[in-house]
């Protein structure tokens, strides 16, 4: 304690009284603070600039924005979720988590829309891949998209360079052309946030923050739980969410060929290409010609 180590220096102080100059000076608890990047890309700053401009021009034509990613996986049964909720006695929950406990792992995947601040989260009971990324895109497109976008043309996803959406993924690219540009005739362009600057994608703080916040203290005993805490979640500004299972089984390990490479139409951009690149039905292309 402060007075304690005063006492080295003979300065004779109650802790209350350390404590009322303490905050007379205008010093209060303070918790460490994640702001320092441990890498920062020399292009980190073009790449969000980059994306502004593109968040601005899908907005001016009406075309659809989703930012996505994976959450945390969940553990499913009786164990305890971090935070408190109002009860008159908490919730007894096993004291350690086993996953041999568990009645499965939640593998949430959230798309969030800017434009109107609605959610979906495709909550799966399989592994986190390319697949079930893209699945989730898709399905989120035939069941939500449709029916709030005009003349849906073309779709700008925002995600992180990393993950199953990452930016070196083959699966992810492949999985989208099949899935969505060559099967829908649109055209998808994918913008990916620097490396290590992903809680800038909007997807983390306007979606998984009020989730997490919603059922925080609140055991997720089963998927209906789960699917249910994710629906319940809204906040001051407006936040709507929808929640779909998918009780699809994935395979880890899909390796895709070159020759598979080939028959996607992969449009890289001229500015760092890595992070910015379009795929493109090559039907349109034949039209454009």
């Amino acid at each position: 304690m402060l007075s304690e180590e005063l006492k080295e220096y003979r300065i004779f102080a109650c802790p209350s009284s350390v404590g009322k100059i303490l905050k007379d000076n205008k010093f209060s608890l303070k918790a460490n603070r994640k702001c320092i990047a441990e890498t920062y890309h020399p292009d980190r700053n073009r790449q969000f600039e980059i994306v502004t401009e593109t968040k601005k021009r899908f907005e001016d034509a009406g075309q659809p924005i989703i930012s996505v990613d994976s959450k945390k996986k969940e553990l499913i049964g009786n164990f305890k979720n971090p935070g408190k909720a109002w009860r008159k006695e908490g919730d007894k929950v096993y004291d350690h988590d086993f996953r041999s406990h568990a009645i499965g792992i939640a593998a949430p995947y959230g798309i969030f829309e800017p434009a109107y601040n609605l959610g979906t989260v495709f909550v799966g009971r399989s592994y986190d891949t390319a697949e079930f990324a893209v699945d989730c895109i898709e399905q989120w497109l035939n069941d939500f998209a449709q029916k709030r976008y005009n003349n849906l043309q073309e779709l700008l996803i925002l995600c992180d360079g990393g993950g199953s959406n990452g930016a070196r993924t083959r699966l992810w690219k492949y999985e989208l052309y099949q899935k969505l540009c060559k099967k829908y005739g649109i055209s998808v362009r994918v913008c990916h946030y620097p490396t290590g600057a992903s809680k800038w994608n909007p997807v983390e703080h306007r979606l998984f923050g009020p989730i997490t916040d919603n059922w925080q203290g609140r055991p997720l005993r089963s998927f209906e739980i789960a699917i249910e805490c994710i629906r319940s979640t809204s906040n001051k500004k407006g936040l709507k969410v929808d929640a779909v299972l998918n009780d699809k089984e994935y395979q880890k390990g899909i390796k895709v060929s070159d020759h598979q490479m080939k028959q996607i139409n992969l449009v890289r951009h001229d500015e760092l290409p890595l992070w910015n690149y379009s795929l493109v039905p090559k039907v349109s292309n034949q039209n454009a010609n």
